[in-house]
């Protein structure tokens, strides 16, 4: 697997993992109903930076890597990931992650925090506490999970 820059010749790739995230509702605080281009022009929007992870030609992952805020909160890197379904437990996530983390480091940010991770989603909380973050904070109630109501959003940190 190797994890580049997404170009835009990777957009209907980076769609099809991307439009049953989106749909199923579960993950993610973006509209459920977005098409492909406003999704795609979301993913793509400066300042993310776009990586995809690639097995054989295949795109089985791609994430954005930004600073989490403008100003004097720039120096906290922000991410999102999606993994393709059949490729979830096969190591795409930990190695964007990592990849992810190491590219913050180069860049010079202090830290990566994740704004939004819902609570109900046990394995990737899971995942980011195994590669070193913690919950901070926790928003009860913040996101309306389609089908447990409204549950826990989670802060997650870490210094980089």
């Amino acid at each position: 697997m190797i994890l580049r820059p997404a170009t835009t010749a990777d957009g209907d790739a980076i769609w099809q993992i991307m439009e049953p995230v989106l749909r199923a509702g579960e993950t993610y605080t973006l509209p459920d109903a977005w098409r492909r281009d406003e999704a795609l022009d979301y993913w793509f929007a400066p300042p993310h930076q776009v990586f995809v992870a690639e097995d054989e030609g295949r795109i089985l992952g791609h994430y954005f890597l930004s600073p989490n805020r403008q100003g004097r909160g720039d120096h906290v890197a922000n991410c999102g990931y999606m993994t393709a379904p059949k490729a979830t437990g096969k190591g795409v996530a930990t190695a964007m992650c990592r990849h992810s983390l190491d590219l913050a480091r180069a860049q010079g940010f202090r830290a990566m925090q994740f704004n939004s991770v819902v609570a109900t989603n046990t394995r990737a909380i899971a995942l980011w506490q195994r590669l070193g973050f913690d919950v901070v904070g926790r928003l009860p109630g913040a996101f309306h999970h389609p089908a447990q109501g409204y549950v826990d959003l989670l802060v997650m940190y870490q210094t980089l």
